[in-house]
């Protein structure tokens, strides 16, 4: 049975992920360092193309580098217990709901100052510019 391997090139286009990227996650160590070809060509196995795209998965959820790492580290182990997981992914959802809160604020805040301007003025009137100047804003 044939192995089959993929240049960066192909890497990138199958994970949606730039080169530079890959080479990124290569230097830092979430990608391993790849075996190279005769002619000196990076080739990648179908098991990095699966790591690229879980790590793919959790950028797109949101997880920052270190926590990614604490992740793929965890998934090398199958029988362990996944309460580190569970901990590390109610954490990381308590975070997005703050910020979440956080922009809900601001947007209701934002609405506020652009609902109080009627527009065809000056700047000298504007009320969206004195909202935002010192001392007028909102605490959020």
């Amino acid at each position: 049975m044939t192995v089959r391997t993929l240049k960066i090139g192909d890497l990138a286009r199958e994970t949606g992920t730039k080169v530079v990227t890959i080479r990124y996650y290569e230097k830092i160590g979430l990608l391993p360092e790849p075996e190279r070809s005769a002619s000196n060509y990076r080739t990648y196995t179908g098991e990095t193309l699966d790591r690229l795209h879980f790590i793919r998965r959790c950028r797109a959820l949101g997880f920052p580098l270190d926590q990614i790492r604490a992740l793929l580290d965890l998934s090398s182990d199958a029988e362990r217990p996944c309460d580190d997981v569970d901990r590390m992914a109610a954490s990381h959802l308590a975070e997005v709901e703050r910020k979440i809160a956080d922009l809900t604020r601001l947007a209701k805040e934002l609405r506020s100052i652009s609902a109080s301007c009627q527009g065809g003025g000056t700047i000298s009137s504007c009320c969206i510019i004195d909202a935002l100047s010192p001392g007028q804003a909102a605490d959020m």
